[in-house]
């Protein structure tokens, strides 16, 4: 209809529009009008995605402020639970990744620019990873199942710290990715728990599935290995591996049911995969079943008549004049080998004054190489350690003091003073039978002796765990911890032997100060017996 009221109202000549030219002139127009419509399709497709982004950005922007607004108002107590400092860990390396993607069509956009400059201080994907194995170590030394983590059941929270499916699944992912198929089905299993409860995720439940029934199958269970896959093959039959798999799983059962002479498979196991479920493989840690339990409070327990031999006492090394006005409290932790505590050893503000010198120079926490004697990063501690002299400030030097007053050992050959913030850190201690000359080229002989301060409380977790005898002792903001590694002949006393539980909830500061054999000989006299 159109069509004719545009020929009735043009002056060309009608001959114009006869035969073959009215035809052409038919088909170029209606090619005309289609991109007139499709032009105002485009348009209004174009509104509707701009509308689209700007409520997606504006999500991300809500999400992230609300996120930043926590962890700004108190970072030391936002970062205190293990689940926010993942999250954080994730969020600097992915997340803000993908909103960079979202707006780099725009390369001169001032939001771009600033992104390019902090992404110089963004966490990587190895930060990222050890996070997560940061949480998969609490997992396993608290015995905390994944619900605990992903749902915030922690003791002494203080913010409510929650994974998504999303989360729990790359967590399993990364498990997977390390062979480590324990972990993996712990966090698939959670993932996969949420989904089924109505929580919504990017994460298609075929991937979970995928990742949990192959998890599941490499630790030795078929029965729930062929369900889980079952279940996979019905919600996406066209899937690559399902159906490989399931074959491939169900032959397998087949021929462990003729091998142990029977006919008919007993139904898989519907109970929720547990921690106990599944036997977790053994790592290169000898006594960690010992040194978790420690770390679980689950440590010897004194009798009372020994306990009743435990005393306390005001101390004033050996009538020290700085410490006869004020004598430190003392207090027995243990009574073989002698451990121990003193009592308001830092105030306050020396306390905040060594965190303050320390920050700056934290670094990755460093062991000593027992063939070399040389200090070098210890891989299996995420924990960050700095060194203070007294030159940095008169605080450090009043401490060096205090410790040489109450001990009634010279410090002149000790260590600086260690300034170490652990962070979920497993394992520390001091020397073994394995490096006797590891301090040879340093000409102060060994370590005869260990101060421990602690600079703050501890929610939950990060005891010094002593696994030889059995001890297990408290973070007390203010306190010091002190005892022997040397018996009186020079020989080590290998019983100190001693490691740092990890931080569960709660942030962590210590300094301690390693005493050496050198400057002793009269303070600390050797004994007739290798033992004395």
């Amino acid at each position: 209809m159109r069509f004719q009221v545009f020929l009735s109202m043009t002056p060309l000549n009608k001959t114009c529009f006869c035969g073959n030219g009215l035809k052409r002139f038919q088909t170029i127009f209606r090619f005309l009008y289609r991109i007139i419509h499709a032009n105002k399709e485009l348009v209004q497709s174009l509104k509707e995605y701009i509308e689209a982004e700007e409520l997606k950005l504006e999500s991300w922007a809500n999400k992230l402020d609300m996120l930043t607004r926590a962890s700004t108002s108190d970072p030391e107590g936002f970062l205190a639970h293990p689940v926010n400092a993942y999250k954080l860990m994730k969020r600097l390396n992915t997340e803000w990744s993908e909103l960079e993607s979202l707006v780099l069509q725009d390369p001169s956009d001032g939001f771009i620019s600033n992104m390019s400059v902090h992404r110089q201080y963004f966490p990587d994907e190895e930060d990222e990873k050890g996070a997560a194995k940061a949480l998969m170590r609490l997992q396993d030394t608290y015995k905390l199942d994944s619900e605990s983590f992903s749902k915030g059941k922690l003791p002494g929270v203080r913010y409510n710290a929650q994974l998504t499916v999303d989360d729990c699944f790359d967590m399993g992912k990364l498990a997977y990715n390390e062979n480590d198929y324990y972990h993996s089905v712990l966090w698939m299993q959670q993932a996969l728990r949420q989904m089924d409860s109505g929580e919504d995720a990017k994460t298609p439940k075929a991937d979970i599935l995928d990742y949990l029934s192959y998890s599941v199958y490499q630790m030795g269970d078929l029965s729930r290995a062929i369900e889980l896959t079952r279940r996979l093959v019905a919600i996406d039959p066209s899937h690559q591996r399902a159906g490989g798999n399931l074959h491939y799983f169900e032959r397998l059962l087949s021929k462990e049911l003729r091998d142990l002479g029977r006919s008919q498979q007993e139904p898989a196991d519907e109970r929720p995969i547990q921690l106990d479920t599944y036997e977790r493989p053994k790592d290169y840690l000898p006594e960690r079943e010992v040194y978790e339990a420690l770390c679980r409070g689950e440590g010897v327990k004194m009798t009372s008549k020994r306990r009743s031999r435990l005393l306390c006492r005001y101390q004033d090394g050996n009538r020290n004049p700085r410490l006869l006005l004020k004598p430190m409290k003392e207090e027995d932790e243990w009574d073989s080998p002698h451990i121990v505590r003193f009592l308001e050893a830092l105030s306050d503000e020396e306390i905040k004054k060594i965190k303050e010198l320390a920050k700056p120079k934290l670094s990755r926490a460093t062991v000593r190489d027992p063939n070399t004697g040389v200090l070098t990063v210890a891989h299996y501690r995420v924990s960050k350690s700095a060194w203070l002299e007294e030159e940095d400030d008169p605080v450090i030097a009043r401490v060096n003091q205090r410790i040489e007053d109450v001990t009634g050992l010279s410090v002149n050959t000790a260590e600086l003073l260690q300034v170490t913030h652990p962070k979920y850190s497993r394992k520390s201690h001091t020397q073994s039978k394995d490096e006797p000359d590891a301090f040879k080229s340093l000409g102060t002989g060994n370590r005869v002796a260990t101060f421990l301060n602690y600079m703050s409380d501890v929610e939950a977790g990060g005891a010094t765990v002593f696994p030889d005898f059995g001890a297990a002792f408290w973070p007390r903001k203010g306190t010091a911890v002190f005892w022997y590694n040397l018996f009186k002949s020079g020989e080590g006393d290998y019983r100190t032997r001693h490691a740092a539980c990890p931080v569960l909830v709660g942030s962590k500061w210590v300094s301690n100060k390693w005493i050496h054999e050198r400057g002793q000989e009269f303070r600390r006299p050797c004994g007739l017996t290798e033992e004395d």
